[in-house]
Order: C-alpha cells, then structure tokens, then sequence
C-alpha cells in the first residue's frame, strides 16, 4: 500500500465476498489478498481475479490488511473500485 494512509482514503470493498462480487460485476481496480488466510481463499480469489484480469497485491496478514481498510478486525481480502 503505497500511501500512508493505506486504502482508508479509496473506495474499497472488504471482504471475501465482497471482493468477488466486484471481481465479477468488474467495479474492482485491483485486489488485496492476506498471505495468511485460508489457502482455499486464496485460490479462489487469485483465480478470480486472473480470469477477470483485476491485478492482485499481497499484504503479508489479514491484521495489516484490516488496519491499512481502516476498520479494527483482519481482512482475508479487499477491493479497490474503479
């Protein structure tokens, strides 16, 4: 995440299934994924996003990921909108 203030400034979706419904619908500009959730999770989403060609990031835990969206659990994966 390349500003300071993280994703908390862009339009986001957090979540799995929320991420891939923006996947899907094509609203997601680029994708976050935390390396430390479910492998299957991961899968799917990367799989997703190759097949819609929505570029993925990874952020080493869903803690990190959870605080760079601004809220105060972990996040397995987030959407940045177009």
């Amino acid at each position: 995440m390349s500003n300071d203030k993280g994703l908390q400034d862009a339009h986001v979706k957090i979540g799995t299934k929320q991420t891939m419904k923006a996947v899907e619908t094509g609203r997601a500009a680029e994708v976050y994924v935390a390396e430390d959730c479910d492998q299957r999770l991961i899968t799917k989403i990367v799989s997703h996003c190759e097949r819609y060609g929505v570029p993925i990031n990874y952020v080493p835990t869903m803690k990190e990921l959870g605080e760079a969206c601004g809220i105060e659990v972990g996040a397995a994966a987030a959407a940045v909108l177009k």
